[in-house]
């Protein structure tokens, strides 16, 4: 399954007295690397959060959920000021005022942004309860989140398709170039021997000579680079259809048809068919770019 790495889902809901929004958005990664921000008071929830995201099928990628939770209804929650904090961050933003001359504004409002300087308790809850609050929310957004990623990942594949056909049409034109290639390039092999025993008066043995061509012209015979390549077109396909995350598979995939198009261009000696690499190698490129952003 291609789902892409770069996504964005969003939910909030009223629950139990609280406001609780959950926002998630993620970039390529190579590994899964998740932050989970999250209110103090809930930040028992945060291993668990992140255990659940991956139960939901996310593998790979940088991820960071925010959660906010507002209390907007008698809840047994009460709201104390950390003194201790609150000067410390009203002292560094003076600081801040001063070092760089900054307009002074500082105000209970502008000041009372910055959530840390309130301490938040609550009357003891069933864990679980707040785990089942928060879920309900994050469920919600993990649900666009993922839709975003496969509707993202079916793009990225559906252009991935088109470029490794691409690919297939080049290197079956390489494979017509090339029968060519290996019969000329073993009658000009041929001719030249002919023509230097010729000039040295030494007695011609054709049967030795087409064997000695047969063995040139092999050296520059891609048969066998052309049969890898047409195999790791359809493992590529195989790979595109499982119900797994597939990026790193398709990234090591793609290095196989890379090296085998290298190949193929150390051992040609024809234009065209040298033209025909480049081509190959560039939709390689762009492919690689793709695969980036997939899981």
């Amino acid at each position: 399954m291609t789902r892409s790495m770069t996504a964005f889902g969003r939910a909030k809901k009223e629950i139990g007295g609280k406001l609780i929004t959950v926002e998630i958005k993620s970039v390529n990664n190579r590994y899964l690397d998740c932050s989970v921000h999250i209110p103090r008071l809930y930040s028992f929830l945060e291993e668990k959060i992140k255990s659940y995201l991956s139960q939901k099928g996310i593998a790979r990628g940088k991820i960071d959920v925010g959660i906010s939770v507002e209390f907007i209804s008698a809840t047994g929650s009460s709201v104390d000021l950390d003194e201790t904090y609150t000067r410390s961050y009203i002292s560094a933003l003076r600081r801040l005022s001063e070092e760089f001359g900054l307009r002074d504004d500082l105000s209970v409002m502008s000041v009372a942004q910055n959530r840390d300087i309130f301490l938040v308790s609550k009357q003891d809850e069933d864990a679980e309860k707040d785990w089942e609050e928060i879920r309900t929310v994050l469920d919600e957004a993990v649900e666009g989140f993922n839709a975003m990623r496969t509707a993202e990942g079916e793009r990225l594949s559906s252009d991935i398709r088109q470029k490794i056909a691409a690919i297939k049409a080049i290197a079956s034109e390489i494979a017509a170039d090339s029968a060519q290639e290996v019969a000329a390039y073993r009658e000009k092999i041929y001719q030249r021997i002919r023509s230097m025993l010729g000039d040295l008066n030494i007695p011609i043995d054709d049967s030795r000579i087409l064997t000695e061509c047969a063995i040139f012209a092999d050296k520059v015979a891609i048969d066998e680079e052309l049969v890898r390549l047409d195999s790791h077109f359809k493992a590529f396909e195989e790979i595109m259809s499982l119900k797994e995350p597939v990026g790193r598979k398709l990234d090591f995939l793609l290095q196989e048809i890379n090296r085998e198009a290298n190949t193929i261009g150390s051992k040609v000696c024809d234009v065209r068919i040298a033209r025909k690499v480049v081509d190959i190698k560039s939709e390689v490129e762009k492919i690689r770019e793709q695969l980036q952003n997939i899981e």
